[in-house]
């Protein structure tokens, strides 16, 4: 028998950050997870430790990191993180810091207090960092992004056999809930300077993703995910790859003949499951794959 492939760290570390500025406060809630691997082969087959750094270390990283190094973004973060583990412990040759953001609004009050945050009901923002010693890998994403067009949308001319049930339509309902990452072009090679606003970027794509979605006219799912993926990698030149996982959320027209009433497309049922989930990646013309398949469902 051999070892194969190993890593460990402490998972899902929630750190909450808050920067007082005078009467205004700012809030950053991050959960942090943290995969290290290397020379761990001792550890595992015959129990000694010398080599291992605990992951409660790891857990006391995260919180005085973001206390030395501040929380700027999901993104910056997590690379502070990744080369402090590579470059403080000689066992440790690879980490991998995966970071889920939620985000709060601030309540509005009148006065000059402004430390009263609500949570808001949108996406989780996500993001993953890979460092090896030389190259970056810096993945950014969202997940939970549900959205609706209420009308643009078809589904007709495909495949029909014995257990075909589904009616055609030219008029429906596509709704799905987003989820998605994308690859940096940045690793940190030949001297390529590191992206000065993550934040931003993240922003840029996904205003793309949110504005394929509305202006498509979609013939299917599948239509609208490459429309919305490849408006990413056009619109944003530092992204070579994108990958998407769509759940289709059905919508189905409630049945009112019982009761002698029209449904023009006005009342629906919604249908939690089961679903249609609609995955693909979209590469930059020329970019090789490199998001591992275990991160198209953050």
């Amino acid at each position: 028998m051999i070892l194969g492939q190993n890593q460990y760290g402490k998972a899902e570390n929630r750190v909450v950050r808050i920067v007082r500025d005078g009467a205004t406060h700012h809030i950053k809630d991050l959960n942090v997870s943290v995969s290290l691997s290397g020379d761990m082969a001792d550890v595992h087959l015959s129990g000694c430790n010398a080599k291992v750094l605990t992951t409660d270390a790891t857990k006391n990283t995260v919180f005085a990191f973001a206390k030395e190094h501040g929380i700027v973004s999901a993104e910056q973060f997590g690379i502070h993180l990744a080369r402090h583990f590579v470059t403080s412990q000689d066992a440790v040759h690879t980490a991998r810091i995966r970071i889920e953001e939620y985000a709060w609004g601030r309540i509005d009050v009148p006065g000059p207090k402004q430390h009263s945050f609500v949570r808001e009901n949108r996406e989780t923002r996500t993001a993953q960092v890979t460092f090896d010693g030389e190259r970056w890998q810096v993945l950014s994403g969202l997940k939970d992004l549900v959205v609706l067009n209420s009308t643009d949308s078809e589904f007709h001319g495909y495949v029909k056999d014995r257990y075909t049930t589904l009616p055609e339509t030219r008029d429906r309902i596509l709704a799905t809930q987003v989820h998605a990452r994308w690859r940096h072009a940045w690793t940190g090679g030949s001297g390529q300077p590191q992206p000065a606003e993550w934040n931003r970027a993240y922003e840029r794509a996904r205003e793309h993703l949110l504005t394929a979605f509305a202006d498509t006219y979609s013939l299917s799912l599948q239509q609208t995910l490459y429309s919305m993926g490849s408006r990413v990698i056009d619109q944003c030149p530092g992204i070579d790859e994108i990958r998407l996982s769509l759940p289709n959320k059905h919508h189905f027209l409630a049945d009112l003949t019982p009761f002698g009433l029209d449904n023009d497309n006005e009342v629906y049922y919604a249908a939690d499951r089961p679903y249609g989930l609609i995955e693909a990646t979209i590469l930059r013309d020329g970019a090789e794959p490199g998001i591992p398949v275990d991160a198209a469902n953050p």
